[in-house]
């Protein structure tokens, strides 16, 4: 049982470790792409229309939903509403076998 406790410790973490790669990577690449878009931005028209400002939004929209699933910043559905609901899921689920 013990083993099994570690393998399953073990595995989560990977995932975790997974997910945050998986976030750093995205957050790394919107930094040095928006950079670029921006040098871009600037050689053309010396920021007249800063048009780099819509990637960068647009983007930045998805770093931010991204952030809050890997750290669990979600105050509604977040771990301890997922351990609860996990719970209850497995009690209803006990209840109805005893009834079959």
């Amino acid at each position: 049982m013990e083993k099994l406790d570690k393998e399953t410790r073990y595995i989560r973490a990977k995932e975790r470790v997974v997910e945050l790669k998986k976030f750093y990577a995205n957050l790394t690449s919107y930094v040095l792409v928006i950079s670029v878009l921006a040098l871009i931005n600037y050689l053309t028209n010396d920021f007249r229309y800063m048009w780099f400002l819509w990637a960068a939004f647009g983007w930045g929209i998805g770093i931010f939903f991204h952030a809050v699933g890997t750290f669990n910043l979600n105050p509604f559905f977040g771990k301890g509403w997922e351990e609860r609901k996990i719970k209850q899921i497995m009690e209803e689920e006990e209840k109805t076998k005893k009834w079959r």
